[in-house]
């Protein structure tokens, strides 16, 4: 939440925070079709929200950590486009959105977050767009990398250290690439110095050469 608020109207902020729900690994928070009635904030846990093609194949559309909010896919047609599958055992505080839109018209300043994260959203849709458009499989691979310690670095976490919540496969499907190709990718960057990698554990070793595979300016 930005800063600035008197205690009355941080009183009214969190009576928007409905429940807390908690979700376990490998359950939907919602899924693809459902009735829009509430965004999430993941107070803990990972999440990949994803689609299914008409064939049963299921392309993941992003990856949302703690700190994060999901469920915005929701606001233009009343109804989710996506599923929303915790990673882990996670914790979401449910905001329903009716009582955001009443309290953003008395506090402009919570109506001038919402629109922030909304834009950051698609800002990061287009980042992915230029990944999967105009990238190498090894390019695709730095650029995941990159935002993902990026933004866990952001909570007070590690920026060279992470553990993987999404498998390879899943990552392939993110990014457009074939299981084989994000392993050897992997296998190369670990050869070449740059990562140390155990199973899901991930340390970057070498920061900058990653950056020089990828410019980390064209993706948010």
């Amino acid at each position: 939440m930005p800063v600035g608020f008197s205690p009355e109207e941080m009183q009214r902020i969190d009576a928007v925070v409905e429940k807390r729900r908690r979700v376990r690994q490998g359950e939907a928070l919602y899924n693809n079709g459902d009735d829009f009635t509430a965004l999430y904030a993941i107070r803990s846990g990972f999440f990949k929200t994803c689609v299914t093609s008409n064939d049963g194949r299921e392309q993941v559309t992003g990856f949302q950590m703690a700190g994060e909010v999901i469920g915005m896919d929701g606001i233009v047609n009343d109804n989710h486009n996506c599923s929303a599958v915790a990673l882990e055992d996670a914790e979401v505080c449910v905001m329903p959105f009716t009582m955001i839109e009443e309290m953003s018209r008395d506090l402009p300043a919570l109506q001038r977050h919402v629109h922030k994260i909304m834009s950051r959203e698609i800002v990061r849709e287009n980042g992915v767009m230029l990944l999967l458009g105009n990238m190498r499989a090894e390019e695709r691979l730095a650029a995941f990398l990159l935002n993902l310690v990026q933004r866990l670095h952001a909570r007070g976490l590690s920026q060279s250290e992470l553990v993987l919540r999404m498998s390879r496969d899943e990552i392939g499907s993110y990014l457009g690439l074939k299981l084989e190709t994000v392993s050897r990718s992997f296998s190369k960057f670990s050869e070449e110095g740059i990562i140390e990698v155990r199973q899901r554990y991930v340390k970057i070793l070498a920061p900058d050469a990653l950056k020089k595979i990828f410019n980390p300016q064209t993706y948010v």
